[in-house]
């Protein structure tokens, strides 16, 4: 009896240790089914690029990119500042892949004042700087004397009076200094006079002034249309490009050349030719 009670008990355990046995393999042959998907799952992620822009136009175009690069796998994710340094200090720091809101003087001063290490990888599009009509209806009726509001600040006071210089009523000593103020004028056979003026404040003064060189930005929010009413425009060779950028070193990943492609497509011109009716212009 006791025999027969033994054999029974081991044969009890032995069918315990195998179903233990068995309980381990399915548990290890899902773990191993489940790391498989994963694994096949990382190599199918769509790839994501961040970047930092002003509202408008820049994100505004931007946002046309998007199913562009998503029939690439890159998945475009648009982060909109308010402000003109943190975009930059984002991408210096690794927070954001690339910008999109700046002309190259300024990303040039701002690297040389920062200590950052940004660069251009394209250039898309300016908003370009107008000379508009105030007591004097046009260019060719402007009088000897006539006075002439430009922007106060360094980088647009430089930026108008290229403009003025490129219609042919003033020369400068340097016309590739982009930092040119009233001194830097060399010949000026009108005998013009300049008013620098803050830029935001320069479209309600024209009733003041013979003629004020005002920013897109403030000349539409002003009413006007820098196609139809400046009396003349910047070109689209101007010097203030707005610009894609990324920190140095990263020019050649393959995300942001394909934003590049992307931001250069015959989509994107009309886009931008269509939607800012000349007010933004394609540099491209």
């Amino acid at each position: 009896m006791k025999k027969k009670l033994l054999a029974l008990l081991l044969g009890l355990t032995l069918c315990l240790s195998l179903a233990a046995c068995g309980g381990d393999s399915a548990a290890d042959s899902g773990a191993a089914d489940t790391g498989a998907a994963e694994e096949g799952g990382d190599s199918g992620e769509t790839v994501t690029l961040t970047v930092a822009a002003s509202p408008t136009p820049h994100a505004v175009i931007l946002e046309q990119c998007v199913p562009i690069l998503a029939e690439q796998g890159i998945d475009l994710v648009i982060n909109q500042y308010s402000d003109y340094v943190v975009p930059n200090t984002a991408v210096e720091d690794g927070d954001e892949d690339a910008n999109y809101f700046q002309h190259l003087p300024y990303l040039e001063e701002f690297n040389e004042t920062r200590g950052t290490h940004l660069v251009s990888v394209a250039g898309v599009h300016i908003e370009p700087m107008g000379i508009y009509a105030g007591k004097t209806a046009s260019l060719d009726e402007l009088a000897d004397g006539a006075v002439i509001g430009i922007p106060n600040d360094p980088t647009n006071e430089g930026r108008a009076l290229l403009l003025l210089e490129a219609q042919g009523l003033i020369t400068l000593d340097d016309s590739s200094n982009l930092s040119a103020t009233p001194n830097n004028i060399v010949d000026n056979p009108k005998n013009l006079q300049f008013e620098e003026i803050e830029a935001q404040t320069l479209p309600s003064s024209r009733p003041d002034l013979d003629l004020a060189v005002i920013n897109s930005n403030y000349a539409l929010g002003a009413g006007l249309n820098p196609t139809t009413d400046a009396l003349a425009i910047e070109s689209g060779d101007s010097p203030y490009v707005n610009v894609l950028v990324v920190k140095e070193g990263n020019e050649d990943n393959p995300a942001i050349q394909a934003l590049v492609e992307a931001l250069h497509s015959d989509t994107i011109r009309d886009f931008i030719n269509e939607e800012f009716d000349g007010a933004v212009v394609p540099a491209f």
